[in-house]
């Protein structure tokens, strides 16, 4: 038989796989999908847990009712400045269960006043919320400042900036605000000022964390490529160090507004905070103290809502820092 008719009919064997390294050959992790990053991946982690997705739609809520707080009162029919003696007993204490709700005043009034529970708590979040919010910012502004320019400009800016940091942590924060809130004019608008204590004593540990986060930036390559081809400090620093602090920023930033409300719920607590009868939850809470004995409902409203604010920030910020974090990237 011809050597071709063997050919023909001698049967066809697979063709060896080109090598990984031969012209045109794909290998198996190029095939492979590549993981995904960015803030498509944080976005993508963030989605994945439960916990954190719940905390954030607590903290949307809670802004949205900030945001609208004179709408709501008014759309529900309620006013946190109304008195109702009416719906008080001799004793000042709400006649009826819970604090005297009704549908009127679903969640019942304020002892003493009458004032609606429900208006207050609204209220209560515009102001508790602007103040823990503009603390934040105002704190997390000068940690950038201060943290940034020491950690890339070092030497004697850096030696001061550090002996700046440990005075101001050195501080008792409560009782220093307490003193410095004390001493204020009644006259003066409570809330920038609260803002303003609140705010210019909570830089330190923020600033600390960005001082050593750029230290480790600035011996990168990139930054030592920017530095040699001529630009400039500012401009380093809003271009090439920022940019790849914004992850830290905005972790921070979230962790800290809880312990920012909880600040201005304790000095008005103490009576050194929002003035009266500006609704605060903190304010709120402090007067429900003298009446948990006979009415035990008006503490359990403000400080439920503190609580679950405050928790809820926890946890939208724990699971922005896992989504932002890339060593953790495998454990969910």
């Amino acid at each position: 038989m011809p050597s071709s008719a063997q050919d023909l009919s001698a049967p066809k064997t697979a063709e060896a796989p080109a090598a990984p390294d031969a012209p045109g050959a794909t290998g198996a992790a190029d095939r492979a999908p590549a993981r995904p990053t960015g803030w498509r991946y944080v976005t993508r982690r963030l989605a994945a847990d439960r916990w954190a997705l719940a905390g954030g739609a607590v903290v949307v809520l809670t802004s949205l009712i900030a945001l609208l707080a004179p709408l709501l009162t008014r759309a529900l029919g309620v006013d946190p400045y109304s008195y109702h003696l009416d719906l008080l007993d001799p004793s000042g204490v709400p006649r009826g269960p819970l604090g005297g709700a009704s549908t009127a005043h679903p969640l019942g009034v304020e002892p003493q006043t009458g004032r609606d529970l429900l208006a207050i708590v609204i209220e209560g979040t515009r102001t508790s919320l602007s103040i823990g919010l503009g603390a934040t910012a105002l704190s997390m502004l000068v940690a950038i400042v201060l943290g940034l320019s020491a950690g890339y400009l070092g030497g004697w800016w850096d030696a001061l900036v550090a002996r700046l940091t440990d005075i101001t942590l050195g501080f008792p924060h409560l009782v220093l605000m307490i003193a410095v809130s004390a001493i204020i004019p009644a006259t003066a608008p409570r809330v920038p000022v609260m803002i303003l204590i609140i705010g210019l004593l909570g830089w330190p540990s923020a600033a600390r964390v960005l001082r050593s986060r750029t230290l480790a930036i600035r011996s990168r390559t990139f930054v030592q490529a920017s530095r040699a081809m001529g630009a400039g400090g500012l401009r380093i620093l809003t271009t090439q160090v920022l940019p790849n602090l914004m992850a830290t920023i905005i972790v921070f930033t979230t962790i800290s507004i809880p312990g920012r409300i909880t600040a201005e719920a304790a000095l008005s607590f103490l009576g050194v905070g929002v003035a009266p009868p500006t609704p605060s939850w903190g304010r709120t809470i402090g007067s429900a103290i003298s009446w948990v004995a006979t009415d035990p409902w008006y503490l359990l409203v403000p400080g439920t809502a503190l609580f679950l604010v405050t928790l809820a920030f926890n946890l939208f910020g724990d699971g922005l820092r896992d989504a932002l974090d890339p060593r953790t990237g495998e454990q969910r």
